[in-house]
């Protein structure tokens, strides 16, 4: 069994699905790979099941009924790895997004120089962005320095989605009491991380929009980032933040 597990949402990824699982096993460190698939309707997880019988015991599937939220979906997968005892849980998107060829350089920062959380950043050295639109660049990375004044984290891409974290993170966040599901989500996962003292390191990324499929990115998931930061930052205010032993 290796000691580390990709997970990926899908919903509707069926042109990017068989490209990136590749992708993905073809890795020299073999991690696992999890897809938690959404019901789309247009056959993902037919596609996954098809290429199970290439990858045994390397590529699993969770399926879930409707379309229930990315956050909701990373839970999932966070809770299916602490069962199984992997020791390095990545969050990845299906659309190349995120760069096969940088999970390596985040599964050393935390394997190799002892980091607790390692985020693929788009912003720690300057903006790396390629094809997206001018207003989405700025609205991405002016969302960061907002966050960064209502939270006081010192981290540059507050809304990364290219993650790795060590087990003893996920195991000390409360699961159950994370309450968002889009870019809020991301930002609560690393607010969680950030409180309870864990190391947390910007690995710097070329982020290379989508080519293929359609975004799932809309106004109501901005919304609410924008709105969930001062939630998190007053709830923070009336609870303590301790490590489990």
């Amino acid at each position: 069994m290796s000691d580390s597990l990709i997970i990926i949402p899908t919903y509707n990824e069926l042109e990017n699905i068989e490209p990136i699982i590749r992708a993905v096993m073809g890795l020299s460190f073999l991690p696992d790979l999890l897809i938690i698939d959404d019901g789309s309707p247009d056959g993902t997880a037919d596609k996954v099941k098809e290429l199970q019988k290439e990858f045994p015991g390397r590529l699993h599937l969770e399926q879930r009924k409707g379309k229930l939220g990315l956050g909701t979906a990373y839970i999932h997968g966070f809770r299916y790895a602490l069962a199984r005892h992997y020791e390095y849980i990545f969050e990845m998107d299906a659309d190349f997004s995120h760069n096969p060829e940088d999970v390596p350089r985040l599964y050393s920062a935390c394997a190799d120089e002892g980091y607790d959380l390692a985020i693929g950043s788009r912003y720690i050295n300057g903006v790396t962005v390629i094809n997206w639109p001018i207003g989405r660049v700025l609205m991405s990375y002016f969302a960061s320095t907002y966050v960064r004044m209502i939270t006081g984290m010192e981290i540059m891409d507050t809304t990364a989605g290219f993650k790795c974290y060590r087990r003893a993170v996920l195991a000390n966040i409360e699961l159950d009491k994370i309450k968002f599901v889009g870019y809020a989500f991301q930002i609560e996962m690393k607010f969680n991380a950030w409180k309870l003292g864990f190391k947390i390191k910007e690995v710097p990324i070329i982020f290379k929009d989508r080519e293929k499929g359609v975004s799932k990115m809309s106004s109501k998931i901005f919304k609410e980032a924008f709105l969930g930061v001062l939630q998190i930052k007053i709830r923070s205010w009336f609870r303590t933040y301790h490590r489990k032993a």
